[in-house]
């Protein structure tokens, strides 16, 4: 019965350290890299599209990822835009924004709670005292492997038709239609085109198939050590 439990807590963990990874790599794409927006700006001719020069773009961009993860109170950013000096954001965009930044902060916030479920399921796993050595790699390869095939099926089936899917995600978690911007008057539209989405969805699945990779690999090396005998 020991056993049984340990096993089912160390799926519990893994489960919530495929979410752990899952956050982190979105992180890792939009915070981490170093010159990705300014790559992607270039990639579709932003600046020309907001009649911006690159710095300033960066400088909107910059405070407006800090926004996202609660460093800025507010979007009131001023820029010159075709020489002229004006809000970045109008009232709709920042509206859209205080939603994306609820989400956000709300998927931190998960990943918090799963690094706590992940020490919890840990110490239980510790204390049952069977072979844990041996159970808890075990566990961990079945729940990452089976997250990670349902991830990929998952994004398999986005591939089939991006926008299609992209639509769908809105209308699941915004209760609103704000994300539906205007290119005409919406500068957000304009500096997070389409192709930046889609080359931003792949960067992090890349990012999350090195994570989980890394995981298993370890886990399987974890597993060819000790055996099913270890104690």
């Amino acid at each position: 019965m020991n056993r049984i439990l340990q096993y089912t807590l160390g799926v519990i963990f893994s489960i919530c350290l495929m979410i752990v990874l899952l956050f982190t790599s979105v992180e890792a794409a939009v915070y981490w890299i170093p010159g990705y927006f300014q790559k992607e700006y270039a990639k579709y001719n932003v600046t020309e599209a907001v009649s911006m020069n690159m710095d300033d773009l960066l400088d909107v961009t910059d405070q407006m990822m800090a926004y996202l993860k609660g460093k800025r109170d507010n979007l009131h950013v001023p820029t010159t835009m075709g020489g002229v000096e004006r809000e970045f954001f109008n009232a709709r965009e920042i509206a859209h924004m205080e939603d994306v930044r609820g989400l956000f902060l709300g998927g931190i916030s998960m990943r918090r709670g799963c690094l706590m479920i992940m020490a919890l399921s840990l110490i239980l796993m510790a204390l049952l005292k069977t072979k844990f050595k041996s159970t808890f790699p075990k566990a961990v390869c079945a729940g990452s492997g089976f997250f990670f095939l349902a991830s990929a099926a998952t994004a398999l089936l986005i591939s089939t038709d991006f926008n299609r899917y992209f639509i769908q995600f809105h209308e699941m978690f915004f209760k609103n239609d704000l994300w539906m911007l205007d290119p005409s008057t919406d500068m957000l539209i304009n500096i997070v085109p389409e192709g930046f989405f889609s080359d931003t969805v792949f960067l992090i699945g890349t990012i999350f198939f090195i994570f989980v990779l890394f995981v298993v690999t370890f886990c399987l090396f974890l597993v060819h050590k000790y055996g099913k005998n270890a104690d």
